[in-house]
């Protein structure tokens, strides 16, 4: 199992049991909203939230002006900034550091050595866990079609 699916694995497994032991004790209403609960809490902690990955060389090989967003699977201050860029996220190219072994060294060549993440670059100049509306008024406008 890759290693980005774990906590997303282990978060319904432990609403499954929860939910489980509800229904041992005849209390279905609390069960389904144990089930909701850790399904979002699942969703939010997985990859599927996020757009693709790319390589960092990808990422600083693009000629498109777009900022660069480190980021890991399970980290909530990486969700939370996906989350409040909404349809804007696709105008950032997302690297997973867990997956790209030069974008965890990258990371922590700027963060005294730690993988700090979200990790955001913006004309080759880091900012670490940046506000989300600061990151979505550096995005350059939408080019019409």
């Amino acid at each position: 199992m890759n290693r980005a699916w774990i906590l997303p694995a282990l978060l319904a497994l432990c609403g499954a049991l929860a939910a489980i032991g509800l229904l041992t004790r005849e209390n279905p209403v609390a069960a389904v909203a144990f089930t909701l609960l850790f399904t979002v809490l699942a969703v939010i902690n997985s990859p599927l939230i996020f757009p693709s990955s790319i390589t960092d060389e990808e990422a600083r090989n693009a000629a498109d002006g777009h900022p660069v967003v480190y980021w890991r699977p399970g980290c909530k201050y990486c969700a939370r900034l996906r989350i409040r860029l909404g349809p804007d996220a696709h105008r950032v190219h997302w690297v997973n550091i867990w997956a790209d072994p030069q974008a965890a060294a990258r990371v922590r060549a700027v963060n005294d050595g730690n993988e700090t993440v979200p990790t955001v670059f913006i004309a080759d100049r880091p900012y670490v866990n940046p506000e989300p509306a600061w990151l979505k008024g550096q995005l350059t406008p939408p080019t019409a079609r």
